[in-house]
């Protein structure tokens, strides 16, 4: 058997499920189990949507029991700015554009590409991590292979 990839969250990451969990467990799952009443009321729940989304519910609250449970929490004093890791901002100078961008590598669950927050599993994030400032990376993304520049870590 294989064993799991641990989900790896920053701890503003961490705290943003814990209070996600507790909103669906103090409120939503008042409602989820009128939801699922009211479906039954309905009788046959195959096809019911009601009934589906409730349970959907249920198994994300489930979901993020288990990821808060057997997650890595990367601490903010834990983040070096010696390499690119999670938990770091990161300038970089994109070679191919000639622009520069400012992200943050974060786990696979905190992703914002509003906000420039990328996954370490990312093509780029994984392509960014262990580097230092100067290095130069080939980063391969649908669109073909870019080149960055790191120009600056930092917390």
């Amino acid at each position: 058997m294989a064993e799991e990839k641990k989900v790896i969250l920053t701890r503003e990451g961490y705290q943003k499920l814990e209070q996600e969990l507790n909103y669906y467990i103090s409120v939503r799952r008042n409602e989820i189990s009128e939801q699922i009443a009211i479906a039954r009321g309905f009788g046959d729940l195959s096809e019911n949507a009601e009934y589906d989304e409730a349970k959907n519910d249920e198994a994300k609250i489930v979901e993020m029991e288990n990821t808060l449970r057997n997650c890595v929490v990367v601490e903010d004093d834990e983040v070096n700015t010696d390499t690119v890791g999670v938990g770091n901002t990161v300038k970089v100078e994109n070679l191919t554009l000639k622009r520069e961008q400012t992200i943050t590598i974060v786990g696979a669950n905190e992703i914002d590409p509003r906000n420039m927050k990328i996954s370490s599993d990312s093509p780029i994030g994984g392509a960014l991590l262990g580097k230092k400032v100067g290095q130069v990376v080939d980063v391969e993304v649908p669109g073909g292979t870019i080149q960055m520049k790191v120009l600056e870590i930092s917390r």
